[in-house]
């Protein structure tokens, strides 16, 4: 490992992007997971139009060589020493673009952005859709297949890619010429820094990537050939899919000067579940980011679901393939950018003293939906909403309200899988930016009556990227190498439980739940097709 110089081994590096909703990040890797160079860029989201979100390519690119030559250069190495790249990503934020010139024909659209809810919605109530399902339940009711179940449950989200690029191809002409002419290529952020950075040699993603987008049959491990016939999408344009960990190609030497070998690809959420060293059944992850995402990892095999959650491959490495569930919630640092932007707070490392300042939020119950509502209640046209305003309420208790939330809803996704999946849970890991709130995570872990960790570093998804690369070049070499690497946990233990374990959740917040799920109620359906 290294190159030779001057008679010893030169030190070599892993180094990992993640390509998140509002910034990109760098870091540098040592032999002991230790940063040793990072950088940060911001990402400006573009909404041209009420409830579109995009991202210009041209703005991400550049922000990406920039973090990479940022990260190299504040680790104070060389660009040779870096042994291996791992990509970390957003998920479902995707562009198509011209195979023979690599330009995009259109903005990234990003996985927040609400174009198609009316299509969704349609389709959702569509006798096809109706018609499938019967068909699928009477399957299943012969075979006792679970993916008959599932097929007989399924029901389309706008954060998925499938009706998004519908509606690219319903109104983009220059799309539909290029996929006429086998000149098409359709790509989320990883596959079209694949085939930026290899300079048009490589249009692939990976099995977690793909497994986001909607429309892969996570069962048959493939690109769903019925889903495409269905919602008439070209399965030429689609990019080939490789194993998390493999030899991607490596990056033209013209851009860093040397040519760096790609090592991994991962979805952010399923990149963070391996930072976490979540590699055993019934492990749970949290991230609380731009938006809430919670993964079990369930194993070998998919999980079926009724209440919205989804099944994930969470990384396939050789012949290993982990599965994940996943509830979400879009809008949790969201959230309290907007409240920031409202000027309720300048820090956000004020608002835990401000929530714990005050003994209740005063009766105001927050909805957290900016763009719409997710598992288990799966509404894209709910609103957000402040309620229970009084004369006598200040910021602190708007504050209090806004935080609660975001824990109110990561009760309602834990219940939805610990009665879903029906998994004993191991343990439950908390990472991501509003990890780093004690008030939110204290609420958690109280609402949860569990024991709930927060790592030393909250952005877990380079560290997986990173982790999953290293083990492709032998720069680590075992999963449990990977455990002894992991930074010291903060632990938030619910009330009444000193010694850490289990207990009953807490009863004092029942009827502050039962009052914002009343507002939860009166925000659905609010806006009309």
């Amino acid at each position: 490992m290294g190159s030779q110089r001057n008679g010893f081994k030169k030190e070599t590096f892993i180094l990992s992007v993640d390509v998140g909703t509002t910034s990109i990040r760098c870091h540098v890797y040592d032999k002991e997971a230790t940063i040793r160079g990072s950088c940060t860029t911001k990402i400006v989201p573009l909404y041209p139009e009420v409830g579109y979100v995009e991202m210009d390519p041209d703005a991400l690119w550049k922000g990406f060589i920039t973090v990479v030559k940022g990260a190299v250069q504040d680790a104070e190495v060389q660009m040779h020493q870096i042994e291996a790249l791992g990509i970390s990503t957003q998920r479902g934020t995707f562009t198509t673009w011209d195979r023979r010139t690599g330009v995009p024909f259109h903005n990234f659209i990003s996985w927040q952005d609400q174009r198609s809810a009316d299509l969704v919605k349609s389709w959702n109530r569509s006798c096809t859709m109706k018609t499938i399902h019967g068909a699928m339940k009477a399957v299943y009711f012969v075979t006792r297949e679970k993916r008959s179940l599932a097929a007989s449950l399924i029901v389309f989200s706008t954060q998925h890619v499938t009706f998004r690029l519908v509606w690219v191809l319903t109104h983009c002409k220059q799309v539909c010429q290029a996929v006429a002419e086998g000149n098409c290529c359709f790509g989320t952020i990883d596959t079209w820094l694949l085939f930026k950075l290899t300079k048009g040699k490589v249009h692939a993603t990976d099995y977690s990537n793909a497994s986001a987008t909607g429309i892969f049959d996570s069962y048959q491990m493939c690109w769903s050939g019925f889903l495409c016939s269905l919602v008439s999408l070209p399965l030429s344009i689609f990019p080939k899919v490789e194993d998390t960990g493999h030899d991607f190609g490596s990056t033209d030497p013209s851009i860093f000067g040397v040519s760096i070998p790609i090592m991994s690809v991962m979805a952010d959420q399923q990149a963070a579940m391996f930072g976490e060293c979540c590699f055993d059944i019934g492990d749970v992850k949290i991230t609380m980011g731009t938006g809430t995402f919670m993964d079990i990892n369930t194993g070998s095999q998919p999980h079926t679901s009724v209440a919205g959650l989804y099944p994930l491959v969470g990384w396939k490495i050789g012949s290993e393939v982990v599965y994940l569930a996943e509830g979400n919630a879009a809008d949790t640092g969201t959230a309290i950018k907007w409240a920031q932007e409202l000027e309720l707070f300048s820090d956000v490392q004020e608002t835990s003293a401000m929530a714990y300042s005050v003994s209740d939020s005063d009766g105001v119950c927050f909805v957290p939906s900016f763009s719409g509502l997710q598992a288990p209640l799966n509404d894209p046209k709910a609103c957000a909403s402040l309620m229970g305003l009084k004369p006598s309420t200040n910021k602190s208790h708007l504050v209090r309200a806004i935080l609660e939330s975001i824990a109110f809803r990561n009760k309602q996704l834990y219940e939805t899988m610990l009665r879903e999946t029906d998994i004993p849970i191991t343990k439950i890991r908390v990472d991501g930016g509003v990890s780093a709130n004690d008030f939110v995570m204290q609420l958690t872990a109280d609402l949860f009556g569990r024991k709930v960790a927060r790592p030393q570093h909250l952005e877990m998804s380079c560290l997986g990227a990173a982790f999953v690369g290293g083990l492709g070049t032998g720069f680590w070499r075992t999963k449990e190498e990977l455990k002894k690497l992991q930074n010291t946990d903060e632990a938030f233990l619910p009330k009444g439980v000193p010694q850490g374990g289990a207990c009953s959740p807490n009863r004092e917040y029942i009827p502050v739940v039962q009052s914002w799920e009343k507002a939860l109620r009166r925000s659905m359906n609010w806006y009309k097709p």
